[in-house]
This record gives C-alpha cells, structure tokens and sequence, in this order.
C-alpha cells in the first residue's frame, strides 16, 4: 500500500491500490446535481481520474484548473475530477472558477470510489491526492498515488500516459 503524509503526518489509506496493469475496479460517485454517476458510464473511452482532497483549497484549485486547460489538448479523453466534497460546493466552486471541460464528482456519499482505488484517507474523511489513467479497454495505464497530499502531482506523466492511451 502506498505510504502517505498529510502535513508530513502518515495518513491511512482505506481500500485497496490499484496498480498500472489491473483493471480499473467500477465505482459510483455524485454529479452536482445529485445524480448517480458510474465509472461504466464511461466505458470505451480513455478516462484521466485527477482525485483531490478539497476543491476549495489551493493546491487542489490548481490542479483541477490545470486538467481544464489540458482538456482542449487532450481531445477524446474524459477527465474526471473527484473529491469528498458535497455537490453543491463543487457545483458552486466550478461556476465560480469556470470550470466546463472536465466532471466534477463526489465521492462524499459512501467513499466507493476512495475504498476501491486505496486513496480515502481514514482520518480525515478526505481523498488522498492522486491522478489514474485508464485505457479505453478499462485497464490502467497510470497510477500516482502523491506521497504528501499537499503537494502536486506529477501532470506532465499523467497527460503523457493519457496521450499514450488514446
């Protein structure tokens, strides 16, 4: 299991890794309307998962900013951006920070998406910063869990392993 700091404090990682190789495990996470979102929804398509611990918070706004930008470059990906966040404070932070080119969801619910990719942090009730890449036959091709939830993941990878892939 990956080892991660919040704060430079070990943290505990619920739920199981998921490693480049395996097949992406299904999930179901909330719209910011409320509605049931399911990873198969998305299936056939290469998907970019950018997972942040708070949307409201800087490092977290930089990176579902920067996956926005990305998107016009990415062309036929899906790139999904969850937290633990409620909807309505995600749906109130992407109209405020224009946000339009990626799907903003919320595992806040029940953590099913957390629990089954090894990133919700026990503690806290918040995701672990992390990013996964998935090919259109549901395999994944990247996965980077960061190693202190402050920092910034690696978006060069990402994007390079998500260009791959399509």
């Amino acid at each position: 299991m990956a080892q991660v700091t919040f704060k430079e404090k070990p943290v505990t990682l619920m739920g199981n890794e998921v490693t480049v190789g395996s097949n992406a495990p299904d999930f179901t996470v909330l719209a910011n309307d409320l509605s049931e979102v399911n990873f198969s929804d998305y299936k056939g398509k290469v998907r970019l998962i950018s997972v942040v611990p708070s949307i409201d918070t800087g490092v977290c706004d930089q990176q579902t900013r920067k996956f926005n930008e990305e998107a016009a470059n990415l062309g036929n990906i899906e790139i999904l951006t969850i937290s633990a966040d409620l909807p309505f404070a995600q749906k109130r932070w992407c109209a405020a920070a224009g946000i339009d080119n990626v799907q903003v969801l919320s595992d806040h619910r029940d953590l099913d998406f957390g629990k089954k990719y090894g990133v919700a942090i026990e503690e806290l009730r918040l995701l672990s910063r992390s990013i996964f890449v998935v090919d259109s036959s549901d395999t994944v091709v990247y996965a980077e869990y960061v190693s202190e939830v402050t920092n910034h993941p690696n978006y060069e990878a990402a994007i390079e392993a998500a260009k791959s892939a399509n």
